[in-house]
């Protein structure tokens, strides 16, 4: 582990430039990604989850303007889901948990969130025809991926994305919109909840890093609108999750 004060080192940046740019290109915010980053390095819990949930806000804004601009954000595939992810990301932010059970609930679903990634068979084609939401499974998927995206610091996009893709309800492209918009709603409302729960702690450290999020995020979102598809990308993105998961595993058993 390295120790991290202050201002993050270079190496650190170009990391979270990396992160940015691949995970908007398929609309995500990249708190995985940031989570397993931050996870190198000597960082008390706290700062990391608020550092990867402001960077992960901002990305995913970025990502949602230029899909919505490109044509395609379909508001129906996105509301149903905000009901009820919005309050519970805010409840799950104000609430404070220890260090052990933060890396333990943060590493299981980066395990989970890894192995679909690589494994996960491949979803709809672009011009596949769109099916909103029933509105009890988008109810409930938003209460238990807000209380996740609040406690442990993520978007809660990449739980959605394979949600709605699985289940046909949009194409990718109209996925990765709409994810965008649920990590933007999502990320902001957990950041309210840890600034009112006194749990919102990323300093100077989190500010150094904001600009680097943002010129990844808007290089790597125009790049996705125009050019990619995806699938190789979360091949790689599932390996170094679960490469970033197997330290944490392997520490534990070894302990």
């Amino acid at each position: 582990m390295i120790d991290v004060t202050v201002l993050p080192p270079w190496y650190l940046i170009l990391l979270v430039l990396g992160v940015a740019f691949f995970y908007a290109s398929a609309g995500f915010g990249g708190a995985t990604g940031y989570l397993a980053v931050l996870s190198l390095f000597i960082i008390p819990h706290t700062v990391v989850a608020s550092t990867a949930l402001a960077l992960t806000t901002l990305v995913a804004g970025v990502a949602f303007v230029t899909y919505w601009r490109a044509g395609h954000f379909q508001p129906r595939l996105l509301l149903p889901f905000l009901v009820t992810s919005v309050p519970a990301a805010f409840i799950g932010g104000s609430i404070k948990v220890s260090e052990g059970f933060y890396f333990l609930l943060l590493y299981t679903c980066l395990t989970a969130i890894g192995l679909y990634m690589l494994l996960g068979r491949k979803t709809g084609k672009d011009g596949a025809p769109n099916y909103p939401p029933p509105w009890w499974a988008a109810l409930l998927s938003g209460v238990v991926v807000g209380l996740l995206s609040g406690i442990i610091g993520l978007g809660g996009g990449v739980i959605i994305a394979p949600i709605i893709l699985l289940s046909g309800w949009g194409t990718p492209k109209q996925t990765a919109a709409s994810t965008a918009g649920f990590i933007l709603a999502n990320g902001f409302s957990g950041l309210v909840g840890r600034a009112l729960g006194d749990n919102l702690m990323f300093g100077l450290f989190g500010l150094a890093l904001l600009p680097v999020g943002f010129i990844g995020g808007v290089a790597g979102s125009r790049l996705g609108v125009r050019y990619f598809n995806g699938a190789t990308l979360r091949r790689l993105l599932g390996g170094f999750l679960l490469i970033a998961a197997g330290r944490y595993w392997v520490g534990l058993l070894v302990a």
